[in-house]
Parts: C-alpha cells; sequence; structure tokens
C-alpha cells in the first residue's frame, strides 16, 4: 500500500538531509519531488501545497551539531503530510444519524460505474448494523442489469431488507418509497444505491440530480476507486459540482500502489473522506484516520 507515495518522501527526506537544509537546497529537491509526486498521482494543487508546507517547516531552519539532520527533515515532511490528510471538518456518521430528531437519515451514494458502489452500501450496512441501527437499501440503479439482483444479495447477507421496483423504473420513485418504508416502520437509515455514472451519460446524471433533489439526502456520499489514481480527481470534481458531496469512500485501498489519490482527494474537492474500504469482506471497512494513514505512508509495513 502506497508503496511509490513512500518511496518518492523518502528519496526527497534522504536527499535533503545529505545537504546544508538551505533554501537552495530544499528547492532543488522540492523540484524533483514535485515530478515524482505527480508520477504517484498527487493532484497538482496538492503537490503545490506541500511544497509550500514543506519549505515552510525547513528553510531558516537552525540545525545545531550534532543534531540528526535527516530526523529534522522526515519530521517536516510528515507534518506537511498530515496537514494535507486531515480534513478540514470531520463526520461522525454514527453521532449524525442517532441526532437526527426524525427518522430516517437518508444517504445517496454517486460514482462512476465500477467504483464499488454497491458493495460500499453493504459494508456500510454492515458497520451501521453493528453499532445497533436499522437500515433498509434503495435499489435506484434501475438501469444496469443486474443490478438489483446484484444489491439484494448483498442485502441478503448482512441482513437488511431492499426496496426494489422493475427494471427501467424511475431510481427516484424507488429512493421515495424506500424512505416513506422506513418512516413507516421506525428505521434509522436509508442507503440509495444508484446507478453507476460517467462524464458521457447526461441522462443517469440529470437522474442522480433528480434523486438528490426530491429526497434530499442528509449525505451524498461519492465513492471513488482509489485504484483509478488522478482520474478520481476530476470524477469526485463532476459529482461535487451536480450535487454537492459531503463526504467520499475510498474504495480498494489496500490494492492502490501508488497512493496519490488518497493523499489528495478530500484536499481538492473539500469534503472529507468518511471510510476507507481495505478488502473484500464486509468488515472491510474502516473510519478514515489521517494519522493511520501517515503510518502507512512512512511506516515499515
Amino acid at each position: 500500500m502506497f508503496g511509490k507515495l513512500k518511496e518518492k518522501l523518502n528519496s526527497f527526506v534522504d536527499k535533503v538531509a545529505q545537504t546544508e537544509i538551505s533554501e537552495k537546497d530544499v528547492n532543488n529537491a522540492l523540484d524533483e519531488l514535485e515530478w515524482e509526486l505527480l508520477e504517484a498521482d498527487v493532484a497538482f494543487e496538492v503537490v503545490e501545497e506541500l511544497k509550500e508546507r514543506i519549505k515552510s517547516e525547513l528553510v531558516g531552519r537552525k540545525v545545531k551539531i550534532g543534531t540528526n539532520k535527516r530526523k529534522i527533515v522526515e519530521d517536516a515532511v510528515e507534518k506537511a503530510v498530515l496537514d494535507v490528510l486531515t480534513p478540514q471538518r470531520k463526520i461522525n456518521i454514527i453521532e449524525e444519524i442517532r441526532s437526527k430528531t426524525e427518522k430516517p437519515y437518508v444517504i445517496a451514494f454517486v460514482g462512476f460505474n465500477g467504483s464499488g458502489k454497491t458493495t460500499t452500501i453493504a459494508k456500510l450496512a454492515n458497520y451501521l448494523r453493528k453499532h445497533g441501527l436499522s437500515v433498509v437499501i434503495a435499489a435506484s440503479d434501475t438501469f444496469r442489469a443486474g443490478a438489483i439482483e446484484q444489491v439484494e444479495e448483498h442485502a441478503k447477507r448482512v441482513g437488511v431488507r431492499v426496496i426494489k421496483h422493475r427494471y427501467g423504473a424511475d431510481p427516484t420513485a424507488v429512493a421515495y418509497d424506500a424512505i416513506h418504508h422506513a418512516k413507516a416502520k421506525g428505521i434509522d437509515v436509508v442507503l440509495i444505491d444508484t446507478a453507476g455514472r460517467n462524464e458521457l451519460n447526461r441522462n443517469l446524471m440529470d437522474e442522480m440530480k433528480k434523486i438528490v433533489r426530491v429526497t434530499k439526502p442528509d449525505l451524498v456520499i461519492f465513492v471513488g476507486d482509489a485504484l483509478a489514481g488522478n482520474a478520481i480527481i476530476e470524477q469526485a470534481r463532476q459529482f461535487n459540482e451536480a450535487v454537492k458531496i459531503d463526504g467520499v469512500v475510498l474504495t480498494k485501498l489496500d490494492a492502490d500502489a501508488r497512493g496519490g489519490a488518497a493523499l489528495s482527494i478530500g484536499h481538492a474537492i473539500g469534503a472529507p473522506i468518511l471510510f476507507i474500504g481495505v478488502g473484500q469482506g464486509y468488515d472491510d471497512l474502516k473510519e478514515y484516520d489521517e494519522k493511520w494513514m501517515l503510518e502507512k505512508i512512512f511506516g515499515e509495513s
């Protein structure tokens, strides 16, 4: 995990530690680091942010004789990365759900095809149930063949009900029915599965906007595939412009060898990462923790 990102940052630390840590030395190393981070799928604006933060930490730093220069540089880089990884605002989903006075709490999931959206919904349903919350899933992907059966199979495995219509039905009507079912039954949370979108399918994007406009979800979550690399940033921006993303779930992080998407996405769109997918099982959904991420980037393993 994060092998390429770890390699590039550690290489920078080694280079600067062998210099006098002057402004010239730092600038030269940062110029080289810029290209290396871009190769690791870090978004350009995040690269610029990291460079400025690292420079401000190192330039003008007084280094006493006998001081471990590598430790000084490493600490500066880690602090810069942690600052970027730390969301400007945090959302505790369990607290948000429990604090809502009128049930249900509605979460709509959006994302590109193949991002792992439906599996993520099942994982979150499992997570919520383990916290004592009742859940129903709206099968609002009425476009893709097999989508309803897929969400039903996942729901059966985690022990939640699915509200569905036939294929070709109005996705908004499915979501609307699921919310009314939840109200009637006193169910805590509705999770709305939507059809995977791409920038070329305007009809599907318009349907997604309609679902959000009519159901007024408490939370819109973008599900992004970490393996998509830098492309995930542009994907998230498209959805953010269309429906305003409140939070992100980053999937397949366990298979991400570069790491740039994880470092970039929350910072780039101003929405916090809420969870990360670290495996195929229903329990393999981890609450986002920037210090854990930092350890994965700079740790030994």
